[in-house]
């Protein structure tokens, strides 16, 4: 245990309340460190539906005698605790004889405080049996569930076909295959209790009795709360996750990243506390006895706070890009097998001006690949398919501007335009279609003027 050898005492506490969390104790605290009064790390169990507590000495030395597991069962006795209790003594060395003479025989004689020992081999296997590594002198999380990162009864391109359904002048069989990578992003799903009475002279001004689950980036850095829709995605599919294997995944997608978790359990622990405190903070406004009216700032101190699970699970970040002739569309999303939260868009998007969104209509236009808006969408005169503004050969003809493909079509309906009959070019205005005599008359008069007629 090299790396366990190199921490300070209180670094040895993080680690075992991170140890502790991740067998499935519940209520897992430390007690404060300037008097700790024999019990450095207090949590509770279940057993056959008798919740009772246990109390833990960590004792980060070489050697831990007898007297060190006498002054826990003493401390265990006093501890105030409306149920049974035990006792537990962890150490990165190792016990002597007499210390576990002592534990044996309160195990034998039916204690009603039995104390366990764990020395620093035990915390080696328990270590590797829980998923945990020792890393920088610390437990980093390790994990290898993963919510899926694609639907197994579709094929993996299955979310870009649907995304370009509703585009206009597309169909899914002419999309060429999308360049797909995929992230897995660590996060944590964390549950806690908040139960705290604010009380004054007058009696309860505030009361705070709370669960709270949230779900938190949990990569290198300052934890980040995920969107309540991402967060929703992770929690409602904990519970059908699958390996992590990125040698059968980079089968399916053409890049694939794994990022590593980038803290303790211990440090998402105090950061979700710390992140609580402020989110249940509050101002109470209440009358005094002398009735006078006073403000009161509410807010609940670290240990009202209970930190009942830390989940951690990888979250698929899915990107696919298809190529379409001059324009690369994105298409980003979380994944959980069939569910999805779309995290960016890059096809309900206009390429000329950037309008976005589902209330808007898209169309293709098959001249230079680009995705438009209605505002930069045409029919091309020749051809009667759209074209986008953006490629489109445009010349006026009379008052109305005609969009070609190119200048071979333009071309073309130039000598088609000047065999027309009059009557023929005034109807390519076709805003006058159906309009007041008078203005159609204007313009066939503006038509003999243009050319020579009159």
């Amino acid at each position: 245990m090299a790396v366990l050898d190199d921490l300070s005492g209180f670094e040895f506490e993080d680690v075992m309340e991170d140890v502790f969390r991740n067998l499935g104790y519940e209520n897992v605290r430390q007690a404060d460190r300037t008097a700790d009064e024999g019990r450095d790390v207090i949590m509770e169990e279940v057993v056959d539906g008798t919740r009772r507590a246990i109390i833990v000495e960590c004792k980060h030395t070489g050697t831990v005698g007898r007297p060190v597991v006498q002054k826990l069962h003493s401390a265990i006795a006093t501890f105030d605790f409306d149920g049974p209790k035990r006792g537990m003594v962890v150490t990165t060395g190792r016990f002597t004889n007499p210390a576990r003479e002592y534990a044996d025989r309160l195990q034998q004689n039916d204690d009603p405080h039995p104390i366990e020992l764990l020395d620093g081999e035990d915390l080696r296997e328990i270590a590797d049996e829980i998923g945990l590594d020792l890393y920088n002198g610390r437990i980093e999380i390790l994990c290898d569930e993963t919510l899926r990162p694609y639907d197994p009864a579709a094929d993996v391109d299955a979310a870009v076909a649907e995304a370009f359904r509703d585009i206009e002048n597309i169909e899914a069989a002419d999309l060429p295959e999308p360049h797909s990578s995929v992230t897995f992003r660590p996060v944590v799903a964390v549950t806690a209790d908040t139960n705290a009475v604010f009380e004054t002279s007058v009696g309860v001004i505030h009361r705070i009795n709370d669960r709270t689950r949230f779900v938190a980036h949990a990569e290198r850095g300052q934890p980040q709360v995920v969107d309540e829709d991402v967060g929703t995605l992770v929690t409602e599919n904990l519970h059908a996750t699958v390996e992590l294997d990125t040698e059968q995944f980079g089968e399916v997608f053409d890049d694939v990243e794994e990022r590593r978790f980038g803290q303790t359990q211990t440090e998402y622990k105090e950061w979700a506390v710390e992140r609580l405190q402020e989110h249940h903070t509050t101002t109470v406004t209440y009358t005094g006895d002398n009735n006078v009216t006073y403000n009161k700032t509410c807010e609940p101190n670290r240990s009202d706070i209970s930190v009942q699970s830390i989940e951690p699970v990888y979250l698929p970040e899915v990107r696919q890009t298809t190529e379409l002739q001059e324009y690369t569309y994105p298409y980003e999303y979380y994944a959980a097998g069939p569910s999805r939260v779309t995290a960016e868009d890059g096809i309900h998007r206009c390429v000329h001006c950037d309008t976005s969104g589902g209330d808007e209509t898209y169309t293709y236009c098959p001249n230079c690949g680009a995705i438009a808006c209605s505002s930069h969408i045409k029919t091309e005169r020749l051809e009667g398919e759209p074209v986008c503004t953006g490629c489109a050969r445009t010349e006026r003809f009379a008052l109305k501007t005609k969009y070609f493909y190119d200048e071979e079509n333009l071309e073309a309906f130039r000598e088609e335009y000047a065999a027309m009959p009059l009557h023929e070019k005034a109807m390519e205005n076709k805003w006058l279609a159906g309009g007041s005599v008078v203005a159609t008359l204007l313009v066939v008069v503006g038509l003999l003027v243009i050319g020579g007629i009159i």
